[in-house]
């Protein structure tokens, strides 16, 4: 898959403190992209430099096959997690302001801000001033005009900040849209339940390096234990567990049945298989529930971080 944006080798220096050390990565065309790390790992510093806000000390960036310059800009559309509207300006008189400034004519901006007004029902907002709106509807604003200039690439940094759950997933649900007509997206945000929804591909950074990098589906490979829950329902369940500690590694489980039963994590071993386990669950009891763990996002940024602390 060819990439929208590659950075390359990027260090970035404030003083004597390192805040990004030699970072490379490449975000696909076409991708919802996890940039993740805990705070004050690099991540805002990473976008700054993409926004052009401040230039690396050293390593580069490239847009779409050119080498990041000023012209770029237009081609971006940024939210950054603290919120940047006029608070005394009116809605439609700032949209159409920051509208202009991303190339548009004035007419064709109001087509477009028309366009997703209407989409949001919020049509009866343009006469009024952003501090009149609640922090979740002055949301919604910042995130038309951010997507309003159709940029190649988009970056929401904590986009869901100040949404309750059905704007968060109405929101979440035009990004993905977004995605689906060719924009690229870098997605930075500490929810990592909205990770496992969202992104494609993920980079964690920590500790101003680069610590993973890659597919999401493939890093949760990588990070597989062969551990599977299962649930059985047996009049020998003691005798079970004993059998299965012959062959596998087993661990108490917490996890929910609908009859009482046996519930165990039950880890594979060199030479054995789920199928072998499974079989032998099967003559002994009606299986109930056989569900690999599959590590999530948020277990994944845990083990990785830890890992490299």
């Amino acid at each position: 898959m060819d990439n929208l944006l590659e950075i390359n080798n990027v260090v970035k220096r404030y003083g004597e403190y390192t805040a990004l050390n030699n970072v490379s990565m490449h975000i696909p065309k076409g991708s919802v992209f996890g940039l993740l790390g805990p705070n004050g790992a690099g991540k805002t510093s990473l976008i700054r430099i993409i926004n052009q806000i401040t230039m690396p000390d050293s390593g580069g960036v490239i847009l779409d096959g050119e080498k990041l310059a000023p012209n770029h800009i237009e081609h971006i559309g940024y939210l950054p997690e603290e919120r940047g509207l006029y608070k005394s300006m009116k809605v439609g008189e700032q949209a159409l302001y920051l509208a202009q400034l991303k190339g548009l004519s004035k007419s064709e901006a109001k087509k477009r801000l028309k366009y997703w007004f209407d989409k949001f029902d919020i049509g009866a907002w343009w006469g009024k001033k952003i501090e009149e709106l609640s922090k979740g509807m002055a949301q919604k604003v910042q995130f038309i005009v951010t997507v309003l200039h159709q940029p190649k690439l988009l970056i929401f940094d904590e986009p869901f900040s100040g949404f309750d759950p059905i704007n968060a997933q109405l929101i979440a649900k035009e990004i993905l849209q977004l995605r689906d007509e060719g924009a690229t997206i870098i997605f930075s945000t500490h929810r990592m339940e909205s990770v496992e929804e969202m992104c494609d591909y993920i980079a964690l950074i920590n500790k101003s390096n680069k610590i993973l990098d890659g597919k999401l589906d493939d890093i949760k490979k990588e990070f597989r234990t062969n551990t599977f829950q299962v649930g059985l329902n047996t009049s020998n369940g003691k005798e079970v567990e004993a059998k299965l500690k012959e062959n596998f590694k087993v661990l108490p489980a917490d996890f929910r049945l609908l009859n009482d039963g046996l519930k165990l994590n039950v880890k594979l071993t060199e030479g054995n298989t789920a199928n072998d386990l499974l079989s032998y669950l099967t003559t002994q009891g009606q299986v109930q529930h056989f569900v690999e763990l599959i590590p999530s996002a948020n277990d994944i940024f845990i083990e990785a971080v830890n890992k490299n602390s």
